[in-house]
């Protein structure tokens, strides 16, 4: 465990035990980064949780492809990949999407094609996450249109297009939003339940930023596999409340599907917070980038203007609300994205 100070500073990453709860010998996984990352007990934010302990799981330090923890998902998609023999990888999202970015440096450290479609025009400037896929060698396409969806079907088309030129590509959902996605995160689960006993602490919150749902929905699986009783909460980024927990609920009935499982998920139990998307997907809001520069300032830690600043903002707006108040400690997944800071339009809030 990492830490700025207090109890939880010189403890050590620790690892997960041989005799783990979570069986995926029978999966191919392509290993890509070393695990476990640091989970980090932050300070100087008690004029919102009056004394709850805070901590942080550094996800943005994983060591593959500018880290965050689409690379957990990836390392199972990728290993599917190769078993089925595919030379091309695509996918696509957003312009600026931490998943393609990682993907690319998937497929390149695999010595695999790559495509990414992107939705809207192709930006005149080439930065953040878009950047770094262009460096790994990504082949660029976009859709013309302000549709997420209009990436779905632009993918199955040059999907069809490789086959036709005697190519073997392998379409991954966008954000990697998939039941195989999902299983890295299982994984996290247990890395963290690990470091909590080893460092004797218990986190009766966890929250985090949703997109696509892959990262919730193995935590709240990864939860009831293990038997945690802590509760996950989720503040959406891009979706209405309603379409995030559907797709949550799909993507841990699959994953569960693929471990051969049979677990009761309930669409009801799965907890997700509006009020922090702002002005739309990907666009930087106020109370985000004030989150932002007060972690970064009183840390050292960056968040993201997309995912995690938003989702912390949203956590510390309902902190001094009173919603934690009766809570010892607090888990934050900080999934990553700091690409994302180095872009156009990013404006600082004090």
């Amino acid at each position: 465990m990492c830490g700025h100070g207090g109890a939880l500073s010189e403890c050590k990453g620790a690892k997960v035990t041989q005799n783990s709860k979570l069986d995926v010998g029978h999966l191919k996984r392509q290993h890509l980064a070393n695990f476990p990352t640091c989970l980090t007990a932050i300070h100087g934010f008690d004029e919102n949780l009056n004394g709850t302990e805070l901590l942080i799981k550094r996800d943005d330090l994983i060591d593959f492809g500018f880290g965050g923890n689409k690379v957990r998902g990836l390392e199972f998609i990728l290993g599917d990949a190769k078993q089925k023999g595919a030379d091309t990888l695509i996918t696509g999202a957003g312009v600026l999407s931490n998943h393609v970015r990682a993907t690319a440096a998937a497929a390149a450290y695999a010595g695999l094609g790559m495509v990414a479609v992107y939705w809207g025009e192709e930006p005149k400037k080439c930065e953040g996450n878009h950047l770094l896929s262009r460096i790994l060698g990504a082949e660029m396409h976009f859709t013309g249109s302000s549709d997420r969806s209009s990436v779905d079907r632009h993918m199955e088309k040059v999907a069809e297009d490789l086959r036709r030129a005697g190519r073997h590509p392998y379409c991954i959902p966008r954000g990697g939003a998939c039941a195989l996605g999902v299983i890295g995160h299982i994984l996290a689960v247990e890395e963290v339940a690990v470091q909590c006993r080893a460092f004797k602490t218990a986190p009766e919150r966890v929250i985090l930023a949703v997109g696509s749902g892959s990262t919730m929905a193995g935590w709240i699986l990864g939860s009831q596999i293990l038997g945690l009783d802590w509760q996950i909460e989720g503040y959406t980024v891009s979706r209405s409340v309603e379409e995030v927990r559907v797709q949550v609920h799909r993507l841990a009935l699959e994953a569960a599907k693929i471990l051969g499982l049979d677990l009761p998920v309930s669409n009801q139990n799965i907890v997700i917070h509006d009020g922090v998307i702002g002005e739309g997907y990907g666009i930087p809001s106020p109370e985000g980038q004030r989150a932002i520069v007060a972690v970064a300032r009183r840390q050292g830690i960056f968040f993201d203007p997309t995912y995690t600043g938003k989702a912390f903002a949203g956590m510390m707006k309902d902190a001094a609300r009173g919603r934690f108040s009766d809570l010892k400690s607090i888990l934050f997944l900080h999934t990553g994205g700091a690409p994302s800071i180095f872009t156009s339009g990013i404006e600082i809030f004090h």
